[in-house]
């Protein structure tokens, strides 16, 4: 596998070059540690990791990189607003009726930091894995069966042809519309509404096809043969050891160090 295409685009990156199950498996075993850390030195440290990782090898253009990271840095921040505010403890800061405490403003920053390390992971899947790719490699290393994987395969093309529905739809709608005295069209609720309704509509209609024909393919036999299998190689399990070794040996040190803080912080 050469590369994978994205968005209409050859990827050859490395990251996209390999399996897309090992790296959607990483990604899971990466959260799952994640969700069990409560300090906010161990995801920083395997932020900056995979920080440094994506931008070696992802190959991700820096502007597509930063845009991606503001809905991570939006939700890390509220985060780490609403837990210094709420979460009692000692009182740090403390003005107009606002109070600030040391420990809801480190489980905040250790939430916030962790919501960072798990997108960084999110955004170099999502950017260097294909669809069709992951659908197929899912069926075929990972055994999850055809119905299951051709259903999802064919629900993802829908939501990628969305936006330009969305855009004919108001395109129409804009033809019917009166002009305001300056020219513009008027859109108001209503007529988002009528859009989102006939959007609804075609989707469904689109969706109902897409069964019968699926259906009429015998996607539900066995056995069934792949066109363009993905390959699984040495190189995959390279990496898989490699992102294991590493998340887990930050983890050992830091802990070590005394600084990798469990569960029981909620309770303190």
């Amino acid at each position: 596998m050469n590369g994978i295409s994205v968005g209409g685009s050859a990827i050859s990156s490395p990251l996209a070059r390999r399996n897309p199950t090992v790296k959607l498996a990483l990604l899971f075993l990466v959260s799952c540690v994640l969700l069990v850390v409560f300090d906010p030195v161990t995801p920083t440290v395997l932020y900056l990791s995979g920080l440094l990782t994506v931008l070696v090898f992802a190959e991700i253009p820096a502007r597509t990189l930063l845009l991606s990271h503001l809905p991570f840095l939006g939700f890390a921040l509220g985060l780490l607003i609403v837990n210094a505010l709420s979460r009692p403890g000692d009182v740090l800061v403390e003005a107009e009726g606002v109070r600030v405490t040391t420990q809801g403003l480190y489980l905040g920053a250790a939430l916030a930091m962790r919501t960072l390390a798990i997108g960084i992971l999110s955004i170099a899947f999502v950017a260097t894995t294909d669809g069709v790719a992951l659908m197929t490699s899912l069926n075929q290393h990972a055994r999850l069966s055809a119905p299951v994987t051709y259903a999802v395969l064919a629900g993802y093309r829908m939501l990628q042809r969305m936006p330009r529905e969305w855009q004919t739809i108001r395109q129409a709608q804009a033809v019917r519309e009166p002009l305001r005295a300056d020219g513009t069209v008027r859109f108001g609720v209503r007529n988002y509404s009528r859009a989102a309704f006939a959007l609804l509509v075609a989707s469904i209609r689109r969706g109902e096809r897409t069964a019968q024909s699926l259906e009429s393919r015998g996607l539900g036999l066995h056995p069934r043969s792949v066109w363009r299998p993905i390959a699984l190689g040495r190189a995959d399990w390279l990496m898989f050891g490699g992102v294991v070794v590493t998340v887990l040996g930050v983890v050992a040190v830091l802990a070590a160090c005394g600084l990798v803080r469990g569960p029981a912080m909620l309770a303190s």
